[in-house]
C-alpha cells in the first residue's frame, strides 16, 4: 500500500512531525510532496498516482477533480477535524473513503487564548514592541482577569476546556450556545445578547458554518460594553471584519486578539493585524508538538487499519466507499 502526504517540507515539519512520519513509514510506503507547493485538484491526483491513500494538509483540499482523476485512490484522510475543504459528496460518488482526525489541539488553543487575554489586559505586546524599538513605553493601567467576566461563545471541546480555566482565575464565566448546556453549575448559560452585554472578554468559539457566517457583526459589537476585549481563535468567517475594524477605530472595543482571519489559509487579515489595538498570531493555536502529533498519529492509525483490512476510525462516508473492497474491506 502506498500513501501520499500532501504536506510541503515546512508543513511536514510543523504540522505532521518526524515521529509520525517514521511511524507511518513502518506501516506503508510513503511518498512526499516534493513540489514545494500546495497541490489541489487534478494536479494533486496526478502527484498521488499509484497511491491508495492521500493524507491531506489543510491547503490541499479534496476537490471533485482530485477524486475524478485519481483512479487508484481508495481513501482521503484529512489530518484535521475540519473537513469543510473536502467535497464528501464527490468522494462518495467516486467510492473514495473520507476520514478526519480527532481534536488534539484543545489545550493548545485554550492556552493561547489565556495568553492573549493577559496580553490584551496588560498591554504586554505593545510594551515589548516599544522596548524593541529602544523606546521606553508609558506604564499604563491594566485590567485584572480575577473579578472580570469571561464570555465564551460556543460550548464545544475548546469552550468546555477553557471555561474552568476562567473559573480557576477567579472570573465569572458566561456561556452562550443554543445547542449545548454546561453541566458545571458555576457556569452561567445565557443568550448571546446577554453574554455580549455583560462580558469583559468575549471569546468566539462558535462552529463555523452557513448559520454562523458573520456572527460577530456591527450589531453584535454594538451590544458589548465600551472597553470590552474580543478574541477570535476559531475561524475568520465568524467575524464581519469591517464591523470589527469600525468598533476598534471608534474606541468601542478595548482591543482584539485574533489567531485567524479571512486572509489565505485562515490567517489574520494583514490590515486588521496591523491595527495598534490588535494582538495577532499567524494561526498557531494548534501549533504545538503535542497537538500536531495527536492528529498526525490519528492518520497513522487510520492508514494502519486500511493496511490491515479494516474500516478506520472517524470515517465519514464508509457506506459509500466501495473502493475499500480493493483492500479487502467489507463495509
Amino acid at each position: 500500500m502506498q500513501v501520499y502526504l500532501t504536506h510541503t517540507p515546512d508543513a511536514l515539519e510543523n504540522y505532521y512531525g518526524p515521529r509520525a512520519l517514521a511511524a507511518l513509514r513502518q506501516v506503508v510506503e510513503v511518498r512526499l510532496n516534493e513540489s514545494g507547493r500546495h497541490l489541489a485538484g487534478q494536479e494533486l491526483a496526478e502527484a498521488a498516482r499509484g497511491c491508495q491513500a492521500i493524507v491531506s494538509y489543510r491547503q490541499s483540499p479534496g476537490e471533485p477533480a482530485t477524486f475524478e482523476h485519481a483512479p487508484d485512490l481508495v481513501a482521503f484522510l484529512r489530518c484535521a477535524v475540519d473537513i469543510r475543504n473536502v467535497d464528501v459528496a464527490a468522494a462518495s460518488a467516486a467510492g473514495v473513503l473520507v476520514t478526519r482526525a480527532t481534536p488534539g489541539f484543545i489545550p493548545s488553543v485554550a492556552e493561547l487564548v489565556l495568553g492573549q487575554m493577559i496580553d490584551l489586559a496588560r498591554g504586554v505586546s505593545a510594551a515589548a514592541a516599544s522596548y524593541h524599538r529602544n523606546e521606553v513605553p508609558a506604564a499604563r493601567m491594566g485590567v485584572q482577569l480575577n473579578g472580570s467576566t469571561l464570555g465564551i461563545i460556543g460550548h464545544g471541546a475548546i469552550g468546555r476546556y477553557l471555561a474552568p480555566l476562567g473559573l480557576a482565575l477567579g472570573m465569572r464565566v458566561l456561556v452562550a450556545d443554543p445547542h449545548a448546556t454546561p453541566e458545571d453549575p458555576r457556569l452561567e448559560h445565557v443568550p448571546l445578547e446577554r453574554l455580549l452585554a455583560e462580558s469583559d472578554f468575549v471569546v468566539c468559539l462558535a462552529i463555523a458554518n452557513e448559520q454562523t457566517e458573520n456572527l460577530m457583526d456591527a450589531a453584535a459589537f454594538a451590544r458589548m460594553r465600551r472597553g470590552t476585549f474580543f478574541l477570535n481563535p476559531s475561524r475568520g468567517n465568524l467575524v464581519d471584519e469591517a464591523a470589527l475594524l469600525a468598533a476598534l477605530e471608534s474606541g468601542h472595543l478595548g482591543g482584539c486578539a485574533m489567531d485567524v482571519g479571512r486572509a489565505p489559509d485562515q490567517m489574520p487579515s494583514p490590515a486588521l493585524a496591523a491595527h495598534p489595538k490588535v494582538v495577532a498570531t499567524p494561526h498557531i493555536g494548534g501549533l504545538t508538538p503535542a497537538a500536531i502529533e495527536h492528529q498526525a498519529f490519528d492518520t497513522v492509525r487510520q492508514v494502519t487499519a486500511l493496511a490491515e483490512g479494516r474500516v478506520p476510525d472517524h470515517a465519514v462516508n464508509a457506506e459509500a466507499a466501495h473502493r475499500l473492497a480493493r483492500l479487502g474491506i467489507r463495509v
